[in-house]
């Protein structure tokens, strides 16, 4: 197997290994526009860090937290709805990018590789950056497990009980940024979205409990890597929506599988 491949298969497991339990919170709690906005936001995260010369992942987590802070003031103010609100944050802030980068001219990016991503092209320091940023943030979800739960289940009820519920949310919102960061070379800023919610979304009909869920979102985020990697290089089509397509094609095949009974889950 060619080096090429290994990295991207590793890289793509990685990925796939961090989003599949975060992607299970994202579908338990309906929050897959939430996810869309951050991950919309991530092409202004890129371009910060490269105006100021630093890494670009960096600058999306960044942003990233500081969209959910924003969102996290307006919904305050209960003029708008949040579903508005999400979207004017996703495209004012992927707009924003785009026109920065315009004024950038002695600045090359290559702006397709992180809207679509570029899996094929993953180097030992992307891997580095991928398995420490997804180990970081499954060791910060592992913490916050049980709280976070609560909150998904009964955020109200949660409360009463003594969780702090704005701290898990932010901790919530700021983990999905570091793993945004993580996808952004595997899947590209306009498909990272689809990787957290389609495998957690496939894996919901046969899982058994919430941590069963998880790990199983895992699992089939793994299979849709392998599998739109392999179509990738047999039909020689673009690796990232490969992947997606390939999560897209599990989803189906589980709707005509018997599922277990529904859950509250």
């Amino acid at each position: 197997m060619d080096e090429f491949l290994q990295r991207a298969l590793l890289g793509g497991f990685g990925v796939a290994l961090a989003t599949g339990p975060l992607g299970a919170f994202i579908v338990w709690r309906r929050m897959a526009y939430f996810g869309d906005t951050l991950a919309h936001s991530g092409l202004l995260g890129v371009v910060l860090g490269t105006v100021l010369h630093t890494n670009p992942q960096l600058g999306v987590v960044a942003t990233c937290l500081g969209v959910a802070l924003a969102l996290v003031l307006l919904q305050r103010q209960r003029r708008l709805a949040t579903d508005t609100l999400l979207g004017i944050l996703a495209h004012a802030t992927l707009s924003l990018g785009l026109v920065t980068l315009a004024f950038m001219e002695t600045v090359r990016v290559d702006l397709v590789s992180y809207l679509f991503g570029d899996i094929l092209a993953i180097n030992t320091a992307d891997l580095y950056w991928i398995w420490g940023g997804g180990a970081l943030a499954l060791a910060a979800l592992i913490g916050l497990w049980r709280p976070l739960l609560a909150i998904t289940v009964h955020e109200e009820l949660a409360q009463v009980e003594g969780v702090a519920v704005f701290p898990v949310r932010l901790a919530f919102m700021l983990l999905i940024a570091i793993v945004i960061a993580v996808a952004m070379k595997v899947v590209g800023i306009l498909l990272i979205t689809s990787l957290l919610i389609i495998p957690a979304a496939t894996a919901r009909r046969f899982a058994h409990s919430p941590e069963s869920m998880a790990a199983l979102a895992s699992l089939l985020g793994g299979a849709a890597v392998g599998l739109g990697l392999w179509a990738s290089l047999r039909w020689d089509t673009p690796a990232g929506p490969s992947v997606v397509v390939a999560a897209t094609a599990l989803f189906a095949l589980s709707s005509v599988v018997p599922g277990r009974a529904r859950r509250s889950f």
